[in-house]
């Protein structure tokens, strides 16, 4: 069993923090389906020192979450602090956890947060030194391994993060200027695993069972994060740790265990933020879940057009009854 901290983690699968997707509903369903540890959506330290009230709605915790990990991003000192010992006493999180590895333009360039704190060290050690004496919890890091190919750091930051007290490192193998194009460099990975004694979490390119086996394998770390493959597919979790149990390929969820998930998804969401918001959040997601599924391709194209939770559960339903299970395609020849 993984500690971060006093933190016990049963599985070494993690679910990454995701702008738009790990919000409560989807991480109660990955935790449910064998995610050892969530991380919530990375809220803003300012906007939390400022009391907003949407952002303080997205540091609440629901106790089916824990283990959980509460993200928070900026570039301050100060407010970074105390955006930390806010959330350390408001919320019931198990871990915060910092970010500086968001690639999007307006957090690493218009902000100067996330990946542009890899360009500053000196920083990253002041600001991690700096929220691990001021909060209880655990305290970890999420990076990248460096601002661009000419400049990677990540082990060096990674000595830093671990000499500043921190619990854990996460690192994704891509550098800020690759975003999520070309491949995750795993080397890199192993080697901040090499040069520190604290757990290292890899990131990047793992979407099977097998991807997640080969990580661990030859990088060392101690736990592997998932963040798009999980997007449409939370089953991932369930089916690596299948997988790394039994080095066999777990069967894909039936019809109607996939109907149930994708139903008790639309149905947490409507009830975290209302059937007005969760319809609509719930086009991109349903657009997910159908991705690879036979004759899906109209579905959806449709699914981005729904307006009430009872609309993606009629097309749900329609998809289901025209798949002939024999056969594993479409009764109605539909693309």
């Amino acid at each position: 069993m993984l500690k971060i901290g006093n933190v016990k983690i049963k599985t070494p699968i993690f679910l990454a923090p995701m702008a738009g997707v790990t919000n409560e509903a989807f991480r109660i369903i990955c935790h449910e389906l064998g995610a050892g540890l969530v991380y919530a959506e990375m809220v803003s330290d300012k906007a939390v020192v400022q009391q907003n009230q949407k952002t303080l709605e997205m540091i609440k915790v629901n106790e089916l979450e824990h283990p959980i990990s509460m993200q928070i991003f900026g570039t301050d000192l100060e407010t970074f602090v105390e955006a930390a010992k806010y959330i350390d006493k408001n919320s019931d999180c198990d871990i915060i956890d910092i970010n500086m590895g968001c690639p999007a333009p307006k957090i690493a360039i218009k902000s100067q947060a996330g990946a542009f704190l890899l360009k500053h060290p000196d920083r990253i050690y002041e600001v991690v030194k700096a929220v691990v004496e001021a909060v209880d919890k655990p305290v970890t890091v999420k990076i990248r391994l460096g601002w661009d190919e000419d400049n990677i750091n990540c082990v060096e930051v990674a000595k830093l993060i671990e000499k500043a007290g921190a619990q854990a490192i996460a690192v994704h193998g891509r550098t800020r200027n690759q975003f999520y194009s070309g491949k995750a460099d795993w080397n890199w990975i192993k080697r901040v695993k090499e040069s520190v004694k604290i757990p290292v979490i890899g990131n990047g390119d793992v979407f099977s069972g097998e991807d997640a086996a080969r990580m661990l394998a030859e990088t060392g770390c101690d736990a592997v994060m998932i963040a798009r493959g999980a997007q449409g597919n939370p089953w991932i979790f369930q089916e690596i740790n299948h997988y790394l149990a039994t080095k066999e390929k777990m069967p894909e969820p039936s019809l109607t265990e996939w109907r149930d998930v994708v139903f008790r998804h639309a149905d947490l969401l409507m009830g975290l933020k209302g059937e007005r918001i969760a319809a609509s959040e719930m086009r991109k997601n349903l657009a997910f879940y159908f991705r690879g599924k036979a004759g899906a391709t109209s579905y959806k194209i449709r699914a981005t057009q729904i307006n009430s939770i009872n609309e993606l559960k009629e097309l749900v339903n329609e998809y289901i009854n025209g798949y002939d299970n024999d056969k594993g395609e479409r009764k109605d020849g539909r693309p």
